[in-house]
């Protein structure tokens, strides 16, 4: 599509210092101990250009930055106008800042779906209501499916040979409709640290759940939502499911899901009432590898009528290169992901649209401004890239396609640094970086943080099972190191408590709805030591003599060693 250069005007003048914007006073920030280049870069952060950023992509002109909409198409020609104006290198498809990704968006079509629960042919308490019991997509890309298929409870629907673990036993799931539960199976007294204990793994997140249903050829999978086991309310599933979302096209002959959906809890205590069971007590029996599945005698009946629209959308990645002549072949990789919910149901006050000015527009800003930085900043020995990527919202699908198709071999890219949904809350004493603990730059980073006072803490919130829902988990799929950067709970100046409970307040009422929205009285501060962070660990990762790698014994380690062989 053409890009075009008038955008460089709007960057800039959006760039321009906000009224009460916070400022940072880079005598009290930069530390002595930071390499002369990593100060120079530390000092020029801006506050008010995090600020000005955030503001604009998170204003409803751009409508909430859905993915393939008109929104998020400036938001990438905003991003990377940017970069051009900093004198970045394009690094996208064939010579430009834009590496396009195909996607289908399909949106369910309530009017003319309906779906019941069916005993012996007679329906069990009338036809669902979408929404409001039930939300969920037709996976396999056609207009209408009608659908006849029993339902099977599977416990947590895992399959975890390294625990020991089977949910299905020999179960044919062919043309079954699964019935999960949406966490790992708990850990208990004798086996502490089964799934990691309290720490959520990527087998508890709902994509691995729709991932395995597809891998086993099953009709569908319909999820049951508590708030204890999801993470957050059934409003926050009901607003992510209830307009378009967005997948990569499916291969001709793939297995897909007639229906990938969740459910209240209430909806499934009535549902296992009428199958003769009880929802707490096969919640229990699920705890144990002994655990067998359990027919409902119960059909999932009707019909799905989907909305279907071909569309691209793309991931905005530039480069800066590195000094060194045999170095500058390799990389570190800062990234944040540009899109959000776009417009939507209505929230209390009757407005629809998301605009995300935390979730994402904030991380979209420190990259920013960090690229800005970079760009005045020494070269360092090994290249420097950002990528603003695509659909995260929709299940990380624009760092999975740029982990699948990397700018350079994932084997030749070092550290990968993600910021997503940082808070503005002012100056903190600790961050988590969820990860960076299982990877041998451990030490590097706990140096780096100590030098500007701040502390790695581990995951305040292990049970939401955070490093599988951002986009370093993409990369570090393809074994590239990577981790997001988070500023912790310990506000300066706040009460102990504050902190958790801001996080627990905004994931109950402003996460994924149209109230996280751009506050002039934020205090961008955070935002500044999150990127201070970045910089001095991507110096140090740029010049290393040798490339950081998981942990032997890491669940990514191998990928690694596969990469880093392939990229000699």
């Amino acid at each position: 599509m053409d890009r075009p250069r008038w955008f460089l005007a709007v960057a800039a003048l959006a760039a321009l210092p906000l009224i009460g914007a916070t400022s940072i006073s880079s005598k009290k920030t930069v530390p002595d101990a930071a390499p002369a280049p990593v100060a120079k870069g530390m000092a020029m952060l801006s506050a008010k250009a995090l600020a000005a950023h955030d503001q604009f992509l998170a204003s409803d002109l751009l409508e909430g930055r859905g993915p393939g909409t008109r929104g998020d198409e400036i938001a990438e020609q905003y991003i990377a106008a940017q970069f051009e104006s900093y004198g970045l290198q394009p690094a996208g498809d064939n010579g430009t800042y834009y590496q396009t990704v195909p996607l289908l968006g399909i949106a369910t079509d309530r009017d003319k779906s309906a779906l019941t629960f069916t005993k012996n042919g007679t329906p069990i308490g009338g036809p669902l209501k979408f929404g409001d019991q039930i939300v969920g997509q037709n996976q396999t890309q056609t207009e209408s499916d009608a659908i006849d298929s029993d339902l099977v409870f599977v416990g947590h629907g895992v399959v975890a040979p390294e625990y020991r673990w089977d949910d299905y036993k020999g179960l044919d799931t062919r043309g079954k409709t699964l019935v999960m539960l949406v966490d790992d199976p708990p850990a208990n007294a004798q086996e502490p640290d089964l799934f990691k204990g309290k720490a959520r793994t990527y087998y508890g997140r709902w994509t691995y759940k729709y991932e395995i249903g597809t891998a086993k050829n099953a009709t569908g999978v319909i999820l049951i939502h508590t708030t204890a086991a999801a993470g957050y309310g059934w409003n926050v599933v009901s607003n992510s499911w209830g307009g378009e979302n967005s997948f990569m096209k499916n291969k001709p002959g793939a297995p897909a899901l007639q229906f990938a959906g969740w459910m209240t809890e209430q909806v499934a205590r009535d549902l296992f009432k009428a199958a003769g069971k009880d929802l707490d007590s096969l919640t229990q029996a699920a705890s144990s590898r002994d655990f067998q599945p359990v027919p409902l005698g119960v059909k999932l009946s009707g019909n799905v009528a989907s909305k279907l629209r071909s569309f691209n959308t793309t991931n905005v990645v530039a480069k800066l290169m590195g000094s060194d002549a045999k170095l500058r072949n390799e990389a570190i990789l800062y990234s944040a992901h540009h899109d959000h919910l776009g417009i939507g149901p209505a929230d209390k006050s009757g407005d629809t649209i998301y605009n995300g000015a935390l979730d994402n527009a904030s991380g979209c800003a420190i990259l920013l401004e960090m690229a800005r930085v970079w760009s005045r900043m020494p070269a360092p020995k090994r290249s420097v890239y950002f990528a603003a990527v695509a659909a995260e919202e929709q299940g990380l699908i624009g760092s999975a396609y740029l982990g699948q198709n990397p700018p350079l071999p994932s084997g030749h890219i070092a550290l990968g640094m993600n910021y997503d949904m940082i808070p503005e809350l002012g100056r903190v004493r600790d961050v988590n970086m969820n990860g960076i603990e299982r990877t041998t730059f451990y030490p590097t980073a706990q140096r780096i943080t100590k030098a500007l006072g701040l502390t790695i803490i581990p995951d305040p919130e292990p049970e939401q099972g955070h490093y599988y829902r951002s986009d370093h988990f993409s990369f570090g799929k393809v074994g590239i190191p990577a981790f997001s950067i988070d500023p912790g709970h310990d506000v300066i100046g706040k009460g102990a408590d504050f902190g958790a409970a801001w996080s627990n307040d905004f994931r109950a009422n402003h996460y994924h709805q149209p109230s996280d929205q751009f506050d002039p009285s934020w205090d961008w501060s955070e935002a500044v030591q999150m990127a201070q962070l970045g910089i001095w660990m991507g110096w140090d990762a740029a010049n290393a003599a040798t490339m950081p790698n998981w942990k032997e014994g890491d669940e990514f380690r191998a990928a690694r060693d596969r990469s880093l062989a392939a990229a000699r």
